[in-house]
């Protein structure tokens, strides 16, 4: 492609709405420009880019056995009902009303028309096992959309969903997509862990997140310095201390202390001259309409993804300052677990199971301006339960090997699912068995983000001047730059030689503008092509064109009279940089 007859709008400045670098080169790069908050059009450059990571994702879901379809983005608002979701998916939910008033969304994501499809059709447990993907635009209304195509409300996913006869079928599914991501992602050219996950919203049983390793991501995941263990903080698994206290349970009586003002854990413990790790932590919950003390060590984050969980809850809030007093008498940053539970108060108390270890601590006392020291929890307060209930941390042992773990930044851009039955028992998706017995489907679900990935590829290979396209999805392969003006004889060999590029079937971007040289080295860098060729008057008179690798800075000399075989090498050390072959 020409660049002189391309639309391919760059900008010399950093767009104020961008807020994270992915959004500016994209922007700057003229690959996207934004209509209105989290919707954009994709320019010919982001459009090719897209285009490919979608290609790839549609070759391994196939090679996978799944079948493409293409499901409406608008979706009757009574499947929602049917599973329950209409009124549980919130506000991110776009609900819209036809001309005959019956209620409609636009889809965010399709598990009740892909179940109410099979349903209609699938009768035998011959028809099963069955895959079915798309790869097609979603919605969510965002509250506050940012970061360009990292978080907007319209974008580009694929979603497949399983259908098995049972759940060693529904087991063998889950492995076949899990395998498929990670040939997507090792084919895309991009650092990835596969990190245990949350269910969330969707349901399920089990599930597994694709992370892009990225310093700029919005996720932290732990990840195992000895074994192939990574898991989010949301579901991390954190081991238990082996030994209990050596105080031989007898740490003295619960004695109150005056703390005046000190409301917060780093208050106390200056007041106090105590550190962190001895001071237990008492957050105060509304789940699910009732009272929820969580505990947890003065150094900790409790968790509550994991307290949800561990209470089977639906929704998990943190009290109110009102609700707080209404509970302990005290206002907040004075409550404890002592004379919580029981009486009329009934808060129920869970623990995180690193405070069945010892005793000896500081508590709120439920009463303003004083805490409770000397605390033995097993003694002084009626637990309901110890469990995990805490982020993990950088150096806690992991569950699997006991190796150290370390924290590490990510970018959710693919996530499997093993739903079960939620869906198909509520939507009555049954078939027969060999025996003519009724039985109920059990499904998954698998999505990736396409046009997250666009973003997060940018985000993980990029330096100061701009975009590290890996080969596999930038929209050319090669930038050629043409630097002799208006020279006839360089314009007559970088045509020849741009012509002999497609020829090879190599796709290239043809900087044949008439600007200066800075300029097209700028731009270059930019849009981020992973391989430059360069020729000038000079190159031209010396018989050499300068190569350039976007992604190390390395540069090499490259003899036209022998530029095929030369190219063909030097662009498979390109190529094998990035863990990618040659197609």
């Amino acid at each position: 492609m020409r660049l002189s007859k391309s639309y391919v709008p760059t900008l010399k400045e950093v767009p104020a709405e961008a807020e994270v670098v992915s959004h500016r080169l994209l922007l700057r790069a003229g690959f996207i420009r934004k209509l209105t908050a989290g919707i954009y059009t994709y320019l010919p450059l982001g459009l090719k880019t897209l285009n490919k990571v979608a290609d790839i994702v549609r070759e391994e879901m196939d090679r996978a056995g799944a079948q493409e379809i293409l499901m409406p983005m608008v979706q009757p608002g009574d499947l929602w009902r049917e599973t329950g979701r209409w009124d549980f998916y919130g506000k991110e939910l776009l609900r819209l009303r036809d001309r005959h008033d019956r209620e409609y969304c636009l889809g965010p994501t399709h598990e009740e028309v892909v179940t109410d499809l099979v349903r209609g059709e699938v009768r035998s447990y011959r028809q099963l096992p069955l895959n079915l993907y798309q790869i097609q635009t979603k919605f969510r209304d965002e509250i506050r959309p940012r970061f360009g195509l990292m978080r907007g409300r319209e974008f580009v996913m694929k979603d497949a969903y399983s259908f098995d006869r049972d759940e060693a079928g529904a087991d063998a599914s889950y492995r076949a997509m899990y395998d498929a991501y990670k040939a997507i992602f090792r084919r895309l050219g991009l650092e990835f862990r596969p990190v245990e996950a949350d269910t969330g919203s969707i349901g399920g049983s089990f599930s597994h997140e694709f992370m892009v390793l990225a310093d700029t991501g919005e996720d932290t995941i732990a990840v195992c310095q000895a074994c192939d263990y990574a898991a989010n903080l949301e579901k991390a698994e954190v081991v238990a201390p082996v030994d209990k206290c050596n105080c031989g349970g007898d740490c003295g009586p619960a004695v109150a202390i005056p703390t005046p003002g000190m409301h917060t854990v780093e208050e106390v413990c200056a007041y106090l001259e105590i550190e962190p790790d001895t001071l237990v932590k008492t957050l105060l919950f509304d789940v699910d309409g009732a009272p929820v003390a969580g505990l947890v060590r003065g150094d900790r984050e409790l968790n509550e993804i994991k307290l949800k969980n561990h209470l089977h809850a639906t929704e998990v809030k943190l009290a109110t300052p009102e609700q707080v007093v209404a509970w302990t008498n005290a206002p907040v940053g004075f409550a404890g677990p002592v004379g919580l539970q029981g009486g009329l108060k009934g808060v129920r108390i869970i623990a995180d199971r690193e405070l069945d270890f010892d005793c000896g601590w500081v508590v709120g006392a439920n009463k303003a301006d004083q805490h409770l020291k000397s605390v033995d929890l097993r003694r002084d307060a009626v637990i309901e339960a110890y469990t995990d209930l805490r982020n993990i941390t950088a150096g806690d042992k992991c569950p699997r090997c006991g190796g150290a773990i370390e924290l590490r930044r990510g970018i959710e851009v693919g996530h499997v699912f093993k739903l079960g039955l939620k869906y198909s028992q509520a939507m009555n998706a049954v078939f027969l068995d060999e025996n003519g017995k009724e039985q109920v489907m059990v499904m998954g679900c698998y999505g990736i983000g396409v046009s997250r990935i666009v973003a997060s590829a940018i985000e993980q290979n990029l330096d100061a001047d701009g975009i590290k396209f890996p080969p596999s999805i930038a929209p050319f392969e090669v930038a050629l730059l043409s630097l002799g003006g208006k020279e006839p004889e360089v314009i007559e060999a970088a045509d020849k030689l741009y012509a002999e590029l497609i020829g090879q079937g190599i796709e290239v971007l043809y900087d044949d503008r008439d600007e200066r040289p800075g300029v097209k080295f700028k731009d270059a860098d930019l849009m981020g092509m992973p391989m430059q060729l360069v020729l000038g008057g000079k190159g031209l008179k010396n018989g050499i064109i300068e190569a350039k690798d976007r992604r190390t800075g390395e540069k090499r000399e490259l003899k036209l009279a022998s530029f095929a075989g030369e190219f063909a090498d030097w662009r498979r050390s390109v190529r094998q940089g990035w863990g990618l072959g040659i197609d």
